[in-house]
């Protein structure tokens, strides 16, 4: 049975990437079950996309705590963040464009305990002087973590900006002086 609801949610990803408005019968058929086994394991498609976005709360925060605890300067740990941060991004890629939609508000209060973290991590740098000031620590957090969403966003099939463009791009936001980020970027690839 969870065999079954792991590749429900595997197969949703799939296709409400290709087609963020696809429906439970698309996900069912993908999955290679009938609708009744999808509505069995989510009694909604507001379910469906909640259980994924916290499968994906789940693996970010998990980074986080990874890259929080290991005691290293801020932008240090911010660099490790976003380059293991990039494939998850990819992976849950169609969370970007369902958070501009109706589920936007669920998936925002799902990565609330994750944005605290960041605004924790920023206020460190901003106390080490290793980011700047010019925003305080939550809000900056949110714009800078918001880039590597904006970037994924944005990116086409074609351009890979890569870990190394999106994490130099965030630290640049951050306030992280060229050179630093560069250097630091350099090492995400």
């Amino acid at each position: 049975m969870t065999d079954t609801r792991e590749r429900i949610l595997d197969v949703a990803l799939v296709v409400l990437g290709a087609d963020a408005d696809a429906g439970m019968g698309e996900i069912a058929s993908a999955a290679g079950v009938v609708r009744r086994t999808v509505y069995g394991h989510f009694p909604s498609r507001t379910e469906l996309v909640r259980t994924l976005a916290q499968r994906a709360v789940d693996e970010i925060a998990a980074v986080l705590a990874d890259v929080e605890g290991s005691g290293r300067d801020a932008d240090t740990a911010w660099t490790e963040f976003t380059t293991r941060l990039w494939p998850l991004v990819h992976r849950y890629r169609v969370l970007v464009t369902l958070r501009r939609g109706e589920h936007g508000q669920d998936i925002h209060a799902l990565l609330g305990p994750v944005e605290e973290v960041l605004a924790r991590l920023v206020s460190r740098g901003q106390e080490s002087g290793a980011f700047g000031r010019h925003l305080p620590a939550d809000v900056l957090a949110r714009v800078a973590w918001g880039v590597v969403f904006a970037v994924a966003d944005a990116e086409h099939p074609d351009h890979a900006a890569g870990a190394r463009a999106v994490t130099t791009t965030s630290l640049l936001v951050l306030g992280v002086p060229r050179d630093r980020a560069d250097a630091l970027g350099a090492g995400s690839v």
